[in-house]
């Protein structure tokens, strides 16, 4: 069930407080949303994400018109209404963590060298680069999202999504601490791969465990 209008803001509030903490966003660099029926609560552009307070959330419906809130939206909000539209997300989290944006900066695609990866679907497209805000961008991340629920934005950053905003929040932390595994078995030799049955044998595991479900909408 759909969170209220004033559940979602605060949600919102509370996601961008944690991704400061987690210090998977620096300042104003990132955005989190979370869908309230035919209306979404999304952070205002420019805002402090480690100091966001329900109040401060902008709320717009699924066309983007400000419904309220005191400054603009976010100015990645046509990617974040692209995602529910073609998707059906319940929350969306974009963020410039660290580790994902370096190696968005010299990847194509996050291989699978670790199962976990299935819970986001599989391997994690680089979506090609385009300016912040841009329709391009949108078109871009959402083609790279197709049947995933992360993708990576070519020297940009991350972005994730769920059936609700803690279930996009788990999955930026595993998208992290899936490009950080990787960073760390690269600086010591040639990362090995999952072949494509042991990633079948996961993805079926995790399925019968439930916790595969909402993975790619």
């Amino acid at each position: 069930m759909a969170p209220s209008i004033e559940a979602a803001r605060e949600q919102v509030a509370e996601v961008g407080r944690r991704l400061a903490a987690e210090r998977l966003v620096h300042g104003s660099a990132g955005n989190v949303s979370v869908r309230a029926g035919d209306r979404v609560a999304i952070t205002p552009t420019g805002s402090v994400l480690a100091e966001l307070e329900p109040v401060d959330v902008v709320v717009v419906d699924l066309d983007g018109r400000v419904l309220d809130g005191a400054r603009a939206p976010s100015s990645e909000l046509e990617l974040n209404l692209g995602v529910y539209r073609r998707f059906g997300a319940g929350a969306v989290v974009h963020c410039h963590a660290p580790i994902a944006t370096a190696l968005s900066i010299v990847l194509d695609e996050l291989p699978c060298v670790h199962y976990e990866l299935m819970l986001l679907g599989g391997p994690i497209r680089v979506a090609p680069y385009a300016t912040f805000g841009s329709p391009e961008l949108a078109h871009n991340v959402l083609a790279a999202l197709e049947g995933r629920s992360a993708a990576l934005m070519a020297n940009h950053g991350a972005v994730t999504f769920g059936d609700d905003a803690w279930q996009a929040l788990e999955r930026t932390i595993l998208l992290e601490w899936v490009c950080e595994v990787f960073w760390r078995a690269a600086a010591v030799g040639e990362p090995r791969m999952l072949s494509e049955q042991q990633l079948a044998a996961a993805a079926a595991a995790f399925s019968d465990q439930g916790s595969i479900e909402g993975t790619s909408a």
